[in-house]
């Protein structure tokens, strides 16, 4: 296994106790507040597999919700999260699945504020680092350690050209690119991932675009 730096050994700079328990779950409940765009008004956490089995010895729930508040994994107020997210009006519900996952470390994230929603479900691989698997039903596969915006579209004749092809315009490098979708004609998603931050400007050029329901933005 190949190691980028030291931090892949020991793990990131954190409040423990766990690396993957911990740490991992605030950077996937960072990287969904991210995604999502604003604080959400309702927030609904469900664990499964070890997440579920000890969330509260290893604070995976205070990491969650501090991550949805916007807090780094170093953070002190990440033990106190869930009283600042009462504080903020936000209303948080922890459930535990029995279900059997994929893997292990597994949290569904719904988000609610007004009539805005996201499905997204992440897990914690280790020594911090996380992978976002599912938007909405559809897949995904993002390790946030890249800049990304997620594009909800309709699934119809050049969108992806024309979405490109703005990037291009604005000297925007296209590092990694996938496209799904659920049925043919219906709803598509667009992940692409890039080499630097895309401006408001950018995404709200793309957003005007016809076929294009939806821009999602994701940093850490």
């Amino acid at each position: 296994m190949k190691y980028r730096s030291v931090f892949d050994v020991i793990g990131p700079v954190m409040v423990g106790p766990s690396s993957s328990h911990t740490a991992g779950a605030a950077k996937i409940g960072r990287l969904a507040r991210s995604i999502f765009g604003e604080e959400p008004k309702r927030v609904v956490l469900s664990l499964y597999g070890s997440f579920a089995d000890t969330y509260k010895g290893h604070a995976t729930d205070v990491a969650l919700i501090a991550g949805l508040l916007g807090y780094d994994t170093d953070d002190p107020r990440l033990p106190q999260s869930a009283k600042y997210a009462e504080e903020a009006g936000i209303e948080i519900i922890i459930r535990t699945e029995e279900a059997i996952p994929e893997h292990p470390n597994t949290v569904r994230i719904t988000m609610q504020s007004g009539s805005e929603e996201i499905d997204l479900v992440g897990i914690s691989i280790g020594g911090g680092k996380v992978e976002l698997r599912e938007l909405n039903g559809f897949q995904l596969g993002l390790s946030g350690e890249s800049p990304a915006i997620l594009i909800i579209n309709h699934d119809r004749y050049g969108v992806i050209a024309r979405v490109t092809h703005i990037l291009s315009g604005n000297h925007v490098n296209i590092g990694n690119m996938k496209v799904s979708r659920k049925e043919k004609g219906k709803m598509a998603l667009m992940v692409i991932e890039t080499d630097e931050m895309i401006g408001s400007e950018v995404i709200d050029t793309i957003r005007k675009l016809e076929g294009v329901d939806r821009v999602l933005s994701m940093e850490d």
